[in-house]
């Protein structure tokens, strides 16, 4: 297994890094009951070499992703082939990680123009005055 590069000179080591293999499910004939080609790769979110900064980020933002003992868990059961899912969930296990760490920019409040909600407002009476004249004619 390789290690996942997650920008910035953050690596995590390959050994902190557990894959488990098991019996895919959906169609495939007799392969798929003699072949363990999912593969699960597990991550302990506490022993990543990262300040508590990023690993409480980490938790928040992959919660649904993380169990009770701290454990970050991504599958893979795309391709026929173990070696495959195995990559596809290296890949995955990165891009959510890289994902997670990506600071948010603080969002900037702003008004809206005095011009716009006018043209809102006479929008909204064009609207109005159209469906006042497909009314009965007295």
């Amino acid at each position: 297994m390789r290690d996942l590069d997650l920008g910035d000179g953050l690596v995590v080591p390959a050994d902190l890094l557990r894959a488990t293999t098991s019996r895919s499910g959906g169609p495939g004939g007799q392969n798929v009951n003699k072949v363990e080609s999912r593969v699960t790769i597990e991550l302990p979110v506490d022993a990543l070499p990262l300040d508590e900064e990023k690993r409480a980020r980490i938790r928040q933002r992959l919660a649904s992703r993380i169990n009770k003992e701290g454990v970050l868990r991504v599958t893979s059961q795309a391709a026929r082939s173990q070696l495959a899912n195995r990559d596809h969930a290296l890949d995955r296990m990165e891009e959510l990680l890289r994902d997670a760490l990506v600071e948010e920019k603080p969002r900037k409040k702003t008004r809206v123009s005095r011009a716009a909600k006018q043209r809102r407002i006479e929008a909204k009476k064009r609207i109005g005055e159209k469906k006042k004249l497909r009314g009965r004619i007295e």
